[in-house]
């Protein structure tokens, strides 16, 4: 989940739904509220385990944190090595998840219809928009955590996505953590000069400022969607599907980047990195290779998530 959280287009919550631990994780975050500072502070630790579902939070925080150092990594290089043929195994998983969560659904009202069409739409629409450029202004920087932690809590909409809209994606999610994870590494093995650089501290301010806003947004969300699941379910799981279906658009596979232009030069971030304006997607040359390789990567990541159903099919039955 964690490293579905870090790909731009691909929604964390979405991972969790398909699993079928999503409302569980959205109760779990809904509980951490003021009877369990209460708790805290009167000393109940056993009680305090309990009632927050401890086990459950530390592994799907772990799990998500230890991704960012790790998983990541390597889904970065294949990303920079095999971008094309990565893209298309996302968009099959999302192609699945939808059969998956669509055959799962039983409220086909006319109502919940529309609102799968309102979430298509509002998907497709996200999707299309341009990206900001990068603020490292650090209440910009707190309100990025806060509206990128929206793709673990909301499935389909992908925060990573909306926090290269916001233009910050480099900034939070390639920059800051190379940096804390270099830091980190450093500081481990005795070499506390690094803790020096104006650059090292300024990026760890970032990435701390970043890491408060997704927890408060994580917390304050949780709570919004435990209300509206109670009330609101298959109004909910409609828009979820209809989100889930209109990020295709975010995923599409055969598409260029299209850069921000300067006096006739490619504009450059603060890290020397191209300033991304916007996607331009085009239907594939069917006569190229690299087409049916992508085509094949599709239906691998279709089968991961029907592979999943299966499973879990199968383990029901056993």
């Amino acid at each position: 989940m964690g490293t579905a959280n870090k790909v731009p287009g691909v929604s964390g919550g979405a991972v969790a739904f398909v699993l079928g631990f999503y409302e569980e994780l959205i109760y779990t975050f809904q509980k951490i509220n003021g009877k369990a500072l209460k708790l805290l502070l009167n000393g109940r630790f056993k009680t305090l385990v309990v009632y927050l579902n401890l086990p459950f939070l530390m592994l799907v925080m772990g799990g998500s944190l230890f991704s960012y150092f790790s998983v990541s990594i390597l889904l970065d290089y294949f990303l920079r090595a095999y971008e094309l043929y990565v893209w298309s195994v996302f968009f099959g998983m999302i192609v699945g998840s939808v059969f998956y969560i669509s055959k799962k659904y039983t409220a086909w009202t006319l109502q919940n219809i529309v609102v799968v069409l309102l979430g298509v739409a509002i998907g497709l629409a996200l999707s299309l928009m341009p990206p900001a450029k990068e603020n490292s202004n650090l209440w910009f920087v707190f309100l990025c955590g806060i509206i990128g932690v929206s793709g673990m809590t909301f499935p389909g909409l992908s925060g990573s996505f909306l926090l290269m809209l916001l233009g910050n994606y480099v900034l939070l999610l390639v920059d800051a953590v190379n940096v804390v994870f270099n830091v980190t590494t450093n500081v481990l093995v005795g070499n506390f000069e690094v803790l020096q650089d104006p650059v090292n501290r300024k990026y760890i301010q970032i990435s701390l400022t970043f890491f408060m806003g997704s927890f408060v947004g994580l917390v304050s969300i949780s709570h919004l969607l435990s209300y509206v699941l109670k009330r609101w379910n298959h109004l909910v799981n409609a828009l979820i599907i209809g989100f889930i279906t209109g990020s295709l658009g975010m995923v599409w596979p055969w598409k260029e980047k299209i850069f921000v232009m300067q006096n006739g030069r490619v504009l450059l971030d603060s890290q020397n990195n191209p300033v991304l304006e916007n996607y331009q997607r085009f239907i594939p040359d069917l006569n190229a290779v690299s087409t049916w390789v992508s085509i094949g990567c599709i239906v691998l990541g279709i089968a991961l998530v029907l592979g999943i159903d299966y499973y879990e099919h199968k383990k029901k039955i056993t």
